[in-house]
């Protein structure tokens, strides 16, 4: 993959991640801080190293555009190294986890006005069940254990009958929150990463649509999934994100045109086929 440099990383630990934050946080001597060089971006490989590959292969060029992409494989890397400044964008989140990110860590990250690309549904799988209402008493439900995306795996579940929420826990909710469990679900909190792997040992799983799509075999919250998010009023769109001030970086706004094209949305309708879903 010409360009595309893919780089495995696992979370990192809290103390690090503080230490590095401090340590490196204004860093704009490197190349991914040279507004006259490549735009090096961040992003999870499926679906958004994805995309991007295509508009690196297919418009960038056309556009004038000089794009790097750099894949990582968790929620954490792709915003620590914009803030260090190793890459000068991310491609991987929407925006209720970076609300979080940037509260927990006094990051300053903020999202590329216009450049909310896509969605990918959060749905619930199973390798035994059905339908959903086949949850037993006293059943296992995997879900992520961060903070935006389990509070978003409790939602679904609510939404679908299953659990009820105390009253205005937002996007913050845990199993702690729960105010009503009639099927005395048990919970089993899980990296995001991990869920498709966990399907062996619980009864449900509520997956990440990325990693769904990254499981062997795939899974598609549109044919697999028990249930899965609408993508109506979602505010878990997808977006390009850059250190505050750098919004307005030529290279920035040019990709951010580029990923909300009409060639990425037909890039996006036929290769996922309702597994991902365009926002623009």
């Amino acid at each position: 993959m010409r360009n595309t440099a893919k780089i495995t990383t696992a979370v990192l630990a809290a103390g690090a991640l503080t230490l590095g934050l401090s340590a490196c946080g204004s860093d704009k001597d490197s190349a991914a801080g040279d507004k006259d060089g490549a735009l090096v971006v961040a992003a999870t490989p499926t679906p958004q190293g994805e995309i991007l590959d295509y508009v690196q292969k297919n418009l960038a060029k056309k556009a004038g555009l000089d794009l790097e992409v750099k894949e990582f494989t968790d929620y954490v890397t792709p915003n620590t190294a914009v803030q260090q400044g190793e890459v000068f964008a991310n491609y991987f989140q929407h925006k209720p986890y970076l609300d979080d990110f940037n509260k927990k860590n006094g990051t300053d990250i903020v999202p590329v006005p216009g450049a909310t690309v896509h969605l990918e549904p959060l749905g619930v799988y199973s390798k035994s069940l059905k339908k959903l209402g086949d949850l037993k008493d006293g059943a296992t439900v995997a879900v992520p254990n961060d903070t935006t995306n389990e509070a978003r795996a409790l939602k679904l579940l609510a939404d679908n009958g299953l659990i009820e929420l105390k009253k205005g826990v937002g996007y913050e909710a845990t199993p702690k929150d729960i105010a009503k469990n009639p099927k005395n679900l048990k919970f089993k909190e899980l990296e995001a990463p991990t869920l498709p792997r966990s399907l062996g040992d619980v009864d449900a799983a509520v997956i990440n649509g990325n990693y769904a799509l990254e499981a062997k075999p795939a899974l598609s919250p549109a044919k697999d999934a028990l249930v899965a998010e609408k993508a109506k009023d979602n505010p878990y769109g997808n977006f390009l994100a850059v250190k505050k001030g750098d919004e307005n970086d030529p290279r920035v706004k040019k990709l951010a045109k580029l990923l909300t094209s009409p060639e990425v949305k037909k890039f996006i309708d036929d290769k996922y086929d309702g597994a991902v879903v365009a926002a623009f």
